[in-house]
């Protein structure tokens, strides 16, 4: 394959919801880490309503690579990320979760598949991947469940879509013009959107390491995801998404 650097510009975006215990060691991680590895980079920020003292955390952190946005309330991952990415300037465009469960070094596996992917993807469920620490094995069970569940109604092939670890070029950001899901389902609506319009794709296996602080949590959390993934499969059905093919 052809080589591609996404290091001479990038941009990483990470959607925050009080993350005041944990935020500070990750972005010094990524400071230090970027500063070593990048030509030019900014740092998106999206607060998604915090309530804690994450903003104030940030700051201490923050220099001229970051941008911070602010919603006022509380609406989503997919919301926060979907401000963040529609937002990035740079030709290169990560999304990570905050607590760095995969670590932000893994984003070089991806480089090789810059140049003939527009969308690369993070994947806990293909050979090669390796979890340093698991989730409760009910947890696991439920991911498996719900990742066959995906693949069977929406994303056939992808074994893992919720990996919070993806990286897209600019042109392919025009999928989150077209997202609707503002919480836990976004990952696979827009993941659907882009194979709807024309976008290539690679899942690539990662590190991973569970935080046991994260905001997923209960069994709720899966039926509301379920919902979701009912209501862009209704969606489509409807013909209430426009698609423009990629040029």
């Amino acid at each position: 394959m052809k080589k591609a650097s996404i290091f001479k510009a990038f941009s990483l975006v990470i959607p925050v919801y009080n993350e005041e215990k944990r935020i500070k060691k990750s972005l010094e991680r990524i400071v230090q880490y970027l500063d070593k590895k990048c030509d030019e980079y900014e740092i998106i920020i999206v607060d998604d309503g915090s309530t804690d003292r994450t903003l104030e955390v940030i700051n201490e952190v923050s220099n001229d690579r970051f941008r911070i946005i602010k919603s006022e309330k509380n609406r989503g991952k997919g919301f926060a990320v979907k401000k963040g990415m529609l937002t990035a300037k740079y030709e290169y465009v990560l999304f990570s979760d905050a607590d760095l469960s995969t670590p932000i070094e893994e984003i070089e596996k991806f480089e090789q598949y810059a140049a003939d992917f527009d969308i690369i993807i993070g994947s806990r469920a293909i050979k090669g991947s390796n979890i340093e620490i698991h989730q409760s094995k009910f947890k696991e069970f439920l991911g498996r469940v719900g990742n066959r569940l995906i693949q069977l109604v929406l994303l056939p092939g992808i074994q893992d879509t919720q990996c919070g670890f993806k990286l897209f070029n600019k042109k392919s950001t025009a999928i989150f013009e077209k997202q609707t899901i503002d919480r836990w389902g976004f990952d696979f609506e827009i993941l659907w959107l882009a194979r709807k319009m024309g976008f290539k794709i690679k899942e690539v296996p990662v590190h991973w390491i569970n935080d046991f602080g994260t905001k997923v949590s209960g069994f709720s959390h899966y039926v509301k995801t379920f919902r979701e993934l009912l209501k862009i499969k209704w969606n489509s059905m409807l013909k209430k998404y426009n698609f423009k093919k990629n040029d």
